[in-house]
C-alpha cells in the first residue's frame, strides 16, 4: 500500500476538484473561444497551445484546431513576432537583444525573429538609447563617475542593447 504525504494529497485533490469543476465544450465552442483568444491580442503558437492545454483536447483535436486558426488568419508567428519587436521597443524601450531573447522563449523561429527586428528603425534605435541613458543619469544620485557608469551600463544591459553601443553611449553622455 502506498503511502501519501499531506502535499500529495493535497495535490491530487486540487486535481480532481479543477477536473471535476471544469465545464465541457465542444470542439466548435473551443475553437471559437480560441479565436476569440487570438483577435484580442496577437498570439504565438505557444500560447495557444497553453491556453488550449486548459481544456483537456485529445492531440486530433488540438491539430485540427491550431490548423484551422492559422488558414482562418488568426495564428500568425510572423506578424505576431513582428508587432511584439515594435511593442516592447516602442513601449518598454527594449533593446535588440532582450527582443530577441524573449522571442527565442516563445519559440519564434530565427527567419521570423530576423523579420520583426527589421521593424524598429536604427536612426529611432539609436535616439532611444541616448534618450534612456540621459534620463537614467538625471536620476542616479552617485557621485563616483565610474560608480556612476557602471550603473548606468547595468541598466542598458537588462534593458537589453548591445554592448558596444552600450560603452559607447555611456562614455559620451557621462563625459
Amino acid at each position: 500500500m502506498e503511502c501519501y504525504n499531506f502535499f500529495q494529497i493535497k495535490y491530487f485533490a486540487i486535481l480532481y476538484f479543477c477536473k471535476m469543476t471544469k465545464k465541457s465544450f465542444t470542439v466548435d465552442e473551443i475553437k471559437r473561444k480560441l479565436e476569440n483568444y487570438c483577435v484580442y491580442q496577437d498570439r504565438c503558437h505557444k500560447e495557444v497551445e497553453q491556453k488550449m492545454r486548459e481544456y483537456f483536447l485529445i492531440p486530433e483535436a488540438k491539430e485540427m484546431i491550431l490548423l484551422s486558426l492559422m488558414k482562418d488568419n488568426f495564428l500568425n508567428e510572423e506578424r505576431f513576432a513582428k508587432s511584439f519587436a515594435r511593442g516592447k521597443f516602442r513601449i518598454k524601450n527594449w533593446g535588440k537583444q532582450r527582443i530577441i531573447r524573449e522571442l527565442k522563449f516563445k519559440d519564434i523561429s530565427a527567419y521570423n525573429i530576423k523579420t520583426a527586428l527589421k521593424e524598429i528603425d536604427e536612426t529611432d534605435y539609436i535616439a532611444t538609447i541616448y534618450n534612456i541613458t540621459e534620463n537614467r543619469n538625471a536620476v542616479i544620485s552617485e557621485t563616483n563617475i565610474y560608480k556612476r557608469k557602471q550603473k548606468l551600463i547595468g541598466f542598458l544591459m537588462r534593458k537589453g542593447f548591445e554592448n558596444e553601443l552600450i560603452y559607447k553611449v555611456v562614455n559620451e553622455v557621462v563625459s
